[in-house]
C-alpha cells in the first residue's frame, strides 16, 4: 500500500502540485484483473479544489480521466455490507468499478463523504448502499453570496492516513497523569470513571465562563461584522483598481500590437528593398558592355576580348535567378526585352563575321610538310584552328543563347570544311597511287589488269599459263606500306579536327547551358516557360554526345570512306592478293583504336567491311574455279592446276596473314579450300578418261602431301595426314590393278591347294590328288621361265611409264612398289611348295635374286 501510494504520488500528483487523499484499486470486470487506481486529490495551492481521478496503471502510470468533485452526483455502493466490492460514482455519465481491496474501498468512500461534508454545493450528493457509521453527519449546503467566504475559512478535514502519533510533551503529561493516579493501571474504569468527572467539572466552568464573557462576545461579533463591511468596502474598491487596471492592460496589449505591426511592416519593407536591389544588380548591364554588344569589333584583339566579356555578363543578366512574383513587373518585362534586343543584335554581328570566316576557309592553302625526301604527306590546316580558336568562348555563348544561329553557323563550317578536306584528300590519295605504281609496272601491264574486269586475275582452278601479271612480294610491300602511310596520316588529320570541334562547338554538352526564364508578356498568372534538359542516365548522354560528334565529322570527313574504298578497290583490280594485305592492315588500325567509338574508327570499321566483303568474294571465287577445274581429256592429266597452285596461294597467304590478328579468317578459308580440293581430286579421277583414277589421286595427293609438309600449317595438318592415307591407298590400289599376278596360273594352281586343305586334307597329301599332283606341279612351273617373266615385267613398265605424269616424278616409287608386291607373291608361293610337296625337288625356275635384277635392269633400261 505504500509503495503504490508514494509511486501514485511521485509519478501523478507532484507534477501538477496536488496531495494525493485517498485511493483504491479498481478493475471494469468480475474477474478483478486489475486496471488501475481510482485516486481523490486536493489541490495545495487553491483551497477546497477536490479532483476524482482515474489512473491507469499498464507499463508506465498515467492518467486517464479527472472530474471536479463539483461534478459528483450520486455515490452508490451496492450493499451496506462492508465486504461489498463494487462502487458507482455518477459524474458526467453513470461509472462502475469493482474494487481490488475491501480496506482501501471503506477508506476511499469514508474520505470522499467527508471532503464532500466539507465542500459546499448548489446540490449536494447523494450516498446510497453504504453503512451508517461511514456517513454520520450531513453535507452542508448555503447560499451562493456566501460559499466562497466560508470556503476560504472550513477547515479541511483529515483524512485516516493523515493520522499522526502523540507528541513527546504529551507522552510525558500522560505519564504524569497516570502517575498521579497510581490506581489507573490497575483499575481502567476507575480512572476513566475520574477523568469524566473532572472533564464534567471543566466544562461546566466553561458555561459559566461563557455565560459570564457574554457581553463581551457581543461585543466581539459587532466589531467583526464592522470588520466585514470594511472588508466589502474594500474589496468594492480593489474592484474599481481591477476595472482600471483591466483597461489598461487592453490599451496596452493593442500599443503592443500596433509596435508588433509596425515591426513587421519595416521588416518587409526592408526585405523588398533588399529583393529589389539585388534584382537591380542582376539585371544591370554596364554602358560599356551594352556599346560592346550593339557595336561589336570581332576583328581586332581588343574588340574581340571586349565582345567576350560583353556576351558572358548579357548571358549572365538572362539567366539571372528572379522570383517568379518579380518576373510579373513591368520594369523587368522592359529589361528583358531590351536584353533580348542587345542578343539579338549581336548574334547578328557574330553570324555574319564568323559565316565570312568560315566560308573564306574552303580556300585555305594549308601546310604541306613535304620535304627534300618525298615523303607522303597530307595537308594540315593549323592555323585555321588557331585563328578560330580566339572565337571559341562566343561560339559557346551562341549555343547557349541563340540556337538557331548555332546551328546555321555549324553548317557552313562543316560544308566548307568538307570541301577544303575533299580536295585534300583526293590529292593525298592519287599522290599515294603514283607511289605504289612508282614505275614499276609499264602502261602495258596495267592496262592489261584494269581490263580484267572481277578483282580475282589469278585463280587456284585456272592454269598458272593463263595468269595475268602477277605482282611480286616487293610490289605488295611497297602497298602495303604506302596504304599505312595513308591510314597513318588520316588518322591525325581526323582526331585534330575532331577535337577542335568537340572544344569550339562545345560538342561534349548535351544541350545548352541555359534556362529560359522569358516570360511571355500576356502572361497574367505569372508562370514561367522554361527549357529544362530531362534527367537522363549518363551512358546514354555519353552515347547521345558520341553520336552528335560522329555525326560532325562523318559531313566533314565525308569523303574518306568513298575515296578510302576507291583506291583499295584500284590496286585490288591489278593485284587481287590486295585485299588479303588491306584485310590485314587495316584490321590493325582498327583493333588499335584507342577510342573504338570515334568517327574515325567507324570509317575504318565501315571500310573493313567492304574489304572484308571484297576478300570473301575472292576467296569464293577461288572456291568456284576449283569445283569448275578445267583439264584436257586427250591427254595425261597430271597435277591438277588448283593443286599446283595451292603452293603460290599459301606462301603468299602466309606471308601477309603471318602473326596477325585476321589470322582465323585466313585459316577458315584453308579449311574450305583444302576440302574443296580434296572433294575435286576425286571427282576429276572418276571423271578423266585417259589417266587412271589411281595415278590422279596418288599424284595429287602425293603432291598435296609434300606440299603441306612443307608450309607446316596447323590448321591443316589434320588435312596433311588425309593426304599421306589417300596418296598411299591409290599407291597400293594401282598397283594391285595393274601389277596384278604375273604367275597366274601357278596363283590359280595353289588357290585351289588351299581349298583342299581348308576342306580338311593334310598339306602332305595334296601331292596324292590328282589335279594338284606334282607332275601338275612341274608343269606349270615350267611355263614360267626367267626370260618371259622379265619380258613381261618391261611391257607393265612402259605402262607405267605412259600412266604417269613426269611433274611428280612417281615412277621409280611406283616401280618399287610392284616389285616388293612381285617378292610377296613369290615366297607367297614357295612356300606353299615346301608345305606341300617336300622332298619333291620342284621349284621355279627364277630367284629372288633374278626378280630383284630384272626390276633393276628394265628400270636402267628406260
Amino acid at each position: 500500500m505504500a509503495t503504490a501510494r508514494q509511486i501514485l504520488q511521485q509519478e501523478i500528483f507532484d507534477q501538477c502540485d496536488q496531495k494525493l487523499l485517498a485511493f483504491v484499486g479498481i478493475s471494469n470486470d468480475a474477474k478483478k484483473k486489475k486496471f488501475g487506481y481510482l485516486c481523490l486529490s486536493d489541490a495545495k495551492e487553491l483551497p477546497n479544489n477536490i479532483f476524482i481521478h482515474q489512473i491507469k496503471f499498464d507499463k508506465n502510470v498515467k492518467k486517464k480521466r479527472m472530474w471536479s468533485l463539483q461534478e459528483l452526483t450520486v455515490v452508490d455502493g451496492k450493499s451496506s455490507s462492508q465486504d461489498c466490492l463494487e462502487i458507482e460514482l455518477v459524474l458526467d455519465k453513470p461509472y462502475k468499478w469493482i474494487a481490488t481491496n475491501t480496506q482501501e474501498r471503506k477508506i476511499f468512500l469514508i474520505s470522499l463523504w467527508k471532503q464532500c461534508a466539507n465542500c459546499v454545493f448548489d446540490k449536494k450528493p447523494e450516498f446510497k448502499n453504504l453503512p451508517l457509521d461511514w456517513t454520520s453527519g450531513d453535507l452542508l449546503v448555503l447560499p451562493a453570496d456566501r460559499k466562497s467566504k466560508l470556503s476560504m475559512v472550513a477547515s479541511p478535514i483529515v483524512s485516516a492516513e493523515d493520522f499522526q502519533p502523540l507528541s513527546e510533551k504529551e507522552e510525558q503529561d500522560l505519564e504524569l497523569l497516570m502517575k498521579e493516579c497510581g490506581f489507573a493501571s490497575k483499575d481502567a474504569k476507575a480512572f476513566t470513571d475520574m477523568l469524566a468527572t473532572q472533564l464534567m467539572a471543566l466544562d461546566g466552568e466553561n458555561v459559566q465562563s461563557v455565560l459570564a464573557s457574554e457581553p463581551q462576545v457581543t461585543k466581539l461579533m459587532d466589531q467583526l461584522e464592522t470588520a466585514i463591511a470594511e472588508i466589502e468596502i474594500v474589496e468594492a474598491a480593489l474592484d474599481s483598481y481591477d476595472e482600471t487596471l483591466r483597461h489598461v492592460r487592453d490599451t496596452i496589449d493593442k500599443m503592443d500590437q500596433k509596435n508588433a505591426n509596425i515591426q513587421t511592416a519595416n521588416s518587409n519593407n526592408e526585405k523588398l528593398l533588399n529583393e529589389l536591389q539585388k534584382v537591380i544588380q542582376q539585371l544591370e548591364l554596364s554602358p560599356k558592355h551594352q556599346l560592346a554588344l550593339t557595336d561589336a569589333d570581332l576583328t581586332t584583339t581588343s574588340g574581340l576580348r571586349d565582345a567576350i566579356a560583353a556576351a558572358k555578363e548579357l548571358q549572365a543578366v538572362m539567366n539571372a535567378q528572379i522570383h517568379p512574383a518579380l518576373v510579373r513587373l513591368k520594369a523587368i518585362q522592359e529589361q528583358r526585352r531590351r536584353f533580348e534586343k542587345w542578343k539579338a543584335k549581336f548574334s547578328q554581328i557574330l553570324s555574319r563575321h564568323l559565316n565570312n570566316l568560315f566560308i573564306h576557309m574552303g580556300n585555305d592553302v594549308g601546310e604541306s610538310k613535304k620535304n627534300s625526301s618525298g615523303e607522303l604527306t597530307i595537308m594540315k590546316h593549323i592555323t585555321l584552328h588557331r585563328e578560330l580558336a580566339a572565337y571559341t568562348e562566343l561560339m559557346h555563348w551562341c549555343k547557349a543563347m541563340d540556337r538557331k544561329a548555332f546551328m546555321a553557323l555549324s553548317k557552313v563550317y562543316t560544308m566548307s570544311l568538307s570541301k577544303l578536306y575533299e580536295r585534300d584528300i583526293k590529292s593525298f590519295l592519287d599522290d599515294a597511287k603514283l607511289r605504289v605504281n612508282a614505275g614499276n609496272l609499264s602502261n602495258s601491264k596495267e592496262d592489261i589488269r584494269r581490263s580484267t574486269g572481277p578483282p580475282s586475275d589469278w585463280l587456284l582452278g585456272v592454269d598458272k599459263e593463263l595468269w595475268t601479271l602477277e605482282s611480286d612480294a616487293k610490289e605488295r610491300q611497297r602497298f602495303d606500306q604506302v596504304l599505312e602511310t595513308v591510314l597513318s596520316e588520316l588518322e591525325p588529320i581526323c582526331l585534330s579536327e575532331q577535337n577542335f570541334c568537340v572544344t569550339f562547338f562545345q560538342l561534349d554538352v548535351l544541350s545548352p547551358q541555359i534556362k529560359n526564364t522569358q516570360t511571355t508578356l500576356d502572361s497574367v498568372d505569372g508562370k514561367i516557360n522554361q527549357d529544362s534538359t530531362p534527367a537522363l542516365p549518363k551512358t546514354k548522354i555519353e552515347k547521345k554526345i558520341n553520336e552528335d560528334v560522329r555525326k560532325m565529322m562523318g559531313e566533314i570527313f565525308a569523303c574518306i570512306e568513298p575515296e578510302l574504298i576507291a583506291f583499295i578497290q584500284y590496286h585490288e583490280r591489278m593485284d587481287s592478293t590486295y585485299s588479303m594485305a588491306v584485310l590485314v592492315r587495316l584490321g590493325r588500325h582498327v583493333m588499335s583504336a584507342n577510342d573504338t567509338g570515334s568517327f574515325l574508327s567507324m570509317t575504318y570499321g565501315s571500310v573493313l567491311v567492304h574489304v572484308k566483303r571484297n576478300y570473301d568474294k575472292l576467296m569464293h571465287a577461288h572456291l568456284k574455279s576449283i569445283q569448275d577445274v578445267r583439264f584436257a581429256k586427250k591427254s595425261k592429266c597430271g597435277i591438277l592446276p588448283f593443286v599446283a597452285n595451292f603452293e603460290y596461294f599459301a606462301k603468299t597467304a602466309e606471308q601477309i596473314f603471318r602473326e596477325t590478328d585476321r589470322r582465323a579468317d585466313l585459316d577458315k578459308w584453308y579449311v574450305k579450300l583444302i576440302s574443296t580440293v580434296f572433294e575435286t581430286i576425286h571427282s576429276v579421277s572418276n571423271e578423266h578418261p585417259k589417266t587412271p583414277a589411281e595415278v590422279i589421286r596418288m599424284e595429287n595427293f602425293h603432291h598435296l602431301y609434300a606440299l603441306l609438309s612443307q608450309l607446316k600449317i596447323q590448321t591443316l595438318d589434320p588435312y596433311r595426314k588425309d593426304a599421306k592415307q589417300k596418296y598411299n591407298e591409290a599407291l597400293s590400289a594401282y598397283v594391285t590393278r595393274y601389277f596384278g599376278r604375273p604367275l597366274e596360273k601357278l596363283n590359280l594352281f595353289f588357290e585351289g591347294v588351299e581349298a583342299k586343305v581348308a576342306q580338311g586334307i593334310k598339306e602332305s597329301e595334296i601331292g596324292y590328288q590328282v589335279a594338284f599332283s606334282k607332275q601338275e606341279l612341274r608343269k606349270v612351273t615350267k611355263e614360267y621361265h626367267g626370260r618371259e617373266v622379265k619380258k613381261g615385267l618391261d611391257n607393265l613398265y612402259k605402262k607405267v611409264e605412259k600412266h604417269l605424269s613426269e611433274e611428280e616424278n612417281l615412277l621409280q616409287v611406283v616401280w618399287r612398289a610392284m616389285q616388293e608386291e612381285f617378292i610377296q607373291q613369290y615366297k607367297y608361293i614357295e612356300d606353299l611348295i615346301q608345305r606341300c610337296y617336300p622332298g619333291s625337288m620342284i621349284s621355279l625356275e627364277f630367284s629372288i635374286e633374278d626378280l630383284l635384277q630384272y626390276f633393276s635392269e628394265i628400270a636402267r633400261s628406260h
